[in-house]
């Protein structure tokens, strides 16, 4: 099994980076919303492996958890459970003193179950952004995890950021409502452009399957660009060692699936635009390496 780090992984594989392992040319702050149709995709297991993994390749990377009563994201980390987004947003702690550092990757964390936070009935799509636009351009990155299905708070920041991710599983829920949050991006909010990746894809086929219908379904009733970024795979574990998968160093086939999704958006990010339905079936093998179950969140 190889022992590259996943940013050496990807960096071997992509030519527009430079020989000796620095990161990408710097631009202004990317920002990207990563959100779901439903619960229990793996959209949190995603915003983290991709934030870890730029941090990788170079860049200074911050992660908002937007779920801010449910803190999903410190638990996956195994980082403790805290308050400080409110004492945050209450002028009690300063943003440096709010937020996890580990190394270039920041992380601010939501409360759990915090009452004052639950009974003021806050704007939080609101405050994020302006903590978006104080905080981010000391980062290369900005990625919010956002919460769950289709709410005001989830179309704001999204429509907010420069890059939408929806994560979206095989079973008819998770494409419908994934369906039903890109429709309201696009014909309430103006958002015409998002990025699909499909988890727990059992098959080449089934992929295929997924990608078309979408594709198709998008073309033919919202005027907007369906970007597809490849598949992670299913697998038959629990959620624990998905994420011990995903987030190890590159070798294990989740891990692999992961990467190519990431290479196909950072070449994305440069100037290309894998968008079509016969680049996605091109790449159909490569994203799934076979035909045989290998994964579960």
């Amino acid at each position: 099994m190889s022992r590259k780090t996943t940013g050496e992984w990807l960096l071997s594989h992509h030519s527009h980076f430079e020989d000796d392992g620095r990161s990408l040319q710097k631009k202004k702050t990317k920002t990207i919303a990563i959100s779901s149709g439903k619960g229990g995709v793996g959209k949190t297991s995603t915003a983290i492996k991709f934030a870890k993994t730029l941090v990788e390749l170079g860049e200074k990377v911050l992660l908002i958890d937007c779920d801010y009563n449910l803190s999903n994201t410190a638990l996956k980390l195994g980082y403790p459970i805290n308050d400080h987004f409110f004492d945050l947003i209450s002028n009690k702690l300063n943003f440096e003193d709010a937020i996890y550092k580990d190394g270039n990757f920041h992380l601010l964390s939501a409360c759990n179950g915090n009452l004052d936070i639950f009974e003021n009935g806050l704007s939080i799509e609101t405050i994020i952004t302006d903590i978006m636009s104080v905080h981010g351009p000391e980062y290369d990155t900005v990625i919010l995890d956002c919460p769950a299905g289709l709410s005001r708070e989830v179309c704001s920041l999204s429509s907010y950021c420069d890059h939408r991710f929806v994560i979206v599983t095989p079973d008819k829920s998770s494409i419908t409502d994934s369906y039903s949050l890109i429709k309201v991006l696009t014909q309430k909010f103006g958002i015409r452009d998002h990025h699909l990746i499909f988890n727990k894809v059992s098959s080449t086929k089934q992929y295929e399957r997924l990608t078309s219908t979408f594709l198709k379904t998008a073309e033919h009733y919202l005027d907007c660009r369906l970007k597809v970024l490849g598949a992670i795979p299913f697998f038959r574990e629990n959620v624990d060692l998905f994420d011990r998968e995903l987030l190890k160093v590159a070798g294990s086939q989740i891990n692999k699936s992961f990467n190519k999704v990431i290479l196909k958006f950072t070449e994305e990010d440069i100037g290309s635009h894998p968008e079509s339905l016969a680049y996605c079936s091109s790449r159909l093998a490569e994203d799934l390496g076979s035909e045989h179950d290998v994964q579960s969140i």
